[in-house]
């Protein structure tokens, strides 16, 4: 997968992720996740894909005291984010098709938002499902379809008419894995079939429009699609059509809903 589909960001976008992405989007999802898996103190636990960590960080402080958790990500300018915001907890560079852990080592494995990007998701699924042990916890979050997420549908949109495909696809990409009937069966070939798949509504919030379009270039892999002449007309264009999304105080909202699929190794 074409690195501009694959989620890969360097350290400065990075920074940016955390300090905006985090907030905007992620930061809720963490206690959702970590919910679904039960998390609970003296745990070991694995955060796939952890970006810079918000969702290890909410593992570290729900299987204290006595657990362990790591952090995973194939990202270094991510994981240096991470490892200057959470010091004490483990995180190590891999991939997650090739996990680093025994059979049956864990109590519970957890990933938001990365699986749309792993370049072999059957495998990493597998890689996964190996390392829990039985009666351990598998929780997995993805983004709803960009059709069920209408701000970034306009905003998909309006990449498409400026820039074309290739531009466009990139913002496609977070939402690969909206269908639930093909997420049910993407675990399946995976080996995981009793899976149960809750959708529940998030909410996408920005301080300005142009702070929606400052996050998705500049803590995102468009930052490699978009020069600086692109993006001042992304800004201009966006502060006209997006406007749908702003609220009277002129911050943005808009409803993002997600998948959290669930399995416990039988």
């Amino acid at each position: 997968m074409a690195d501009d589909r694959a989620g890969q960001v360097t350290r400065t976008a990075a920074e940016v992720y955390e300090e905006f992405f985090v907030p905007a989007l992620f930061g809720e999802w963490a206690a959702r996740v970590a919910d679904a898996a039960q998390l609970a103190p003296g745990q070991k636990v694995l955060d796939v894909a952890c970006g810079t960590g918000v969702l290890a960080r909410e593992a570290a402080r729900r299987i204290d005291p006595g657990g362990v958790v790591v952090g995973l990500d194939c990202n270094e300018g991510m994981l240096s984010v991470a490892r200057r915001k959470a010091p004490g907890i483990e995180w190590r560079r891999g991939m997650a098709e090739s996990l680093p852990f025994a059979d049956a080592a864990l109590d519970a494995v957890v990933s938001q938002f990365g699986l749309m990007f792993f370049e072999d998701r059957r495998a990493a699924l597998r890689e996964m499902w190996r390392i829990l042990r039985p009666g351990g916890r598998l929780a997995v979050a993805v983004w709803d379809a960009l059709d069920h997420t209408a701000g970034y549908a306009a905003m998909a949109a309006l990449l498409q008419r400026l820039f074309g495909d290739r531009v466009v696809a990139a913002l496609h990409a977070p939402f690969a894995l909206g269908d639930a009937a093909v997420l049910r069966f993407l675990f399946a070939e995976a080996g995981i079939t009793n899976i149960e798949i809750r959708t529940s509504d998030g909410t996408a919030r920005f301080p300005s429009i142009e702070s929606w379009v400052h996050t998705d270039v500049k803590g995102w892999t468009l930052a490699d699609l978009i020069d600086d002449r692109q993006y001042d007309q992304l800004r201009r264009a966006a502060a006209t059509e997006l406007t749908p999304y702003a609220q009277r105080d002129g911050s943005v909202a808009f409803r993002c809903p997600a998948h959290i699929v669930l399995a416990t190794r039988p």
